[in-house]
């Protein structure tokens, strides 16, 4: 094969293994979410303990996290002083918990296909919270933007067979919180040069989210258990549960590091189509025209905005290789002036 054959094989290959990494991402994610609905619904395993059950998750990931850094050594430790644990990681766990309590709670009261439909709230989320606290500028077209997503959740909503008040509050808790969390990310931790990869995200945060849990659940959940004497801790069904929890924050890393974060938001969409469907099929939840129809509308928003972000980056890049190239520019135009003048002062002397 000559040179010209080398080449195409090696993006043929690029973009085989760029899919591979979507499909496992988005096959792990879609099974942490039905496995979460399967233990948490009543009508199914019936263990509606949503705080037991992060916790479990947090202690398998802190526990693997640190295997794999201090003992196997996969990973690099960051660096990291009390201090900056303190006030950046410490904050940054507590809403990670509360996102991640709330959501799971919202799996005893609501049906997948519309918990994902409420999910698409989330870039309206980060968005508003973005301009809060001065991260985004705030733009009428991105808040238009914003509010045709809002509109066609809200449709959603109005559509939805399975409607409850409880547990619609507690997915947009989960939303609000998570959303908080990604930007005090960009506040507390990307803004001072700490960059967490997910390994070292779990090897940090989780063993906080842990002890945040720990208090709801001595007063929420543990007195129900302990009343429950019929309940035996099923490590089969626990173990492989934390193990796709722990394999979906890998491919986390493996999707983002090898792709984008932009190629994560559009796996991510098709992930929540294929989770609807799975609902309406498998699960036999109730999906409406009117349901889908609000999806369909906030779905347009979500890949306006991405496309948008993505035109952005474009232009960002653009600027950035043509500043380069005019500082190249100068830089030469430099050397030969430099190089005229030497030759002068040695033809006058």
């Amino acid at each position: 094969m000559g040179k010209g054959g080398s080449l195409s094989d090696g993006v043929i290959k690029k973009i085989i293994l760029s899919y591979t990494y979507v499909a496992i991402w988005i096959f792990l994610s879609f099974t942490v979410i039905v496995y979460n609905k399967y233990i948490l619904d009543k009508k199914m395993y019936n263990w509606p303990f949503p705080i037991s059950l992060t916790m479990i998750h947090m202690s398998f990931c802190s526990t693997l996290a640190f295997l794999l850094i201090k003992i196997f050594k996969v990973v690099e430790p960051v660096s990291m002083s009390r201090e900056a644990y303190l006030s950046s990681v410490v904050p940054i766990g507590a809403l990670y918990s509360l996102s991640l309590w709330l959501s799971n709670s919202a799996y005893i009261y609501l049906s997948v296909s519309f918990i994902q439909m409420l999910k698409a709230l989330m870039p309206v989320a980060v968005y508003s919270i973005g301009v809060l606290f001065k991260k985004e500028g705030f733009k009428t077209d991105t808040m238009v933007n914003m509010l045709s997503i809002s509109f066609g959740v809200a449709i959603a909503a109005y559509g939805e067979a399975r409607f409850d008040t409880w547990g619609v509050f507690l997915q947009l808790g989960a939303v609000a919180f998570e959303a908080t969390r990604l930007v005090m990310i960009q506040i507390l931790l990307t803004s001072k040069g700490i960059t967490l990869n997910p390994i070292t995200s779990l090897y940090y945060v989780a063993p906080c989210c842990f002890v945040f849990l720990l208090v709801p659940w001595i007063f929420v959940e543990l007195p129900v258990l302990k009343e429950t004497s019929s309940f035996h801790f099923d490590f089969a069904i626990f173990g492989t549960n934390s193990l796709c929890a722990f394999a979906l924050n890998l491919a986390v890393f493996l999707l983002v590091g090898k792709t984008s974060a932009l190629t994560m938001n559009v796996a991510g969409v098709v992930k929540d189509w294929l989770l609807i469907a799975f609902s309406w099929s498998v699960i036999k939840d109730t999906v409406t025209p009117i349901n889908l129809f609000g999806y369909g509308l906030a779905f347009l928003g979500v890949a306006y905005y991405n496309h948008s972000k993505l035109q952005a980056l474009k232009a960002k890049e653009a600027q950035k290789k043509t500043a380069q190239a005019d500082d190249e520019a100068g830089r030469l135009l430099e050397e030969r002036e430099s190089e005229g003048n030497g030759r002068k002062s040695e033809t006058q002397s």
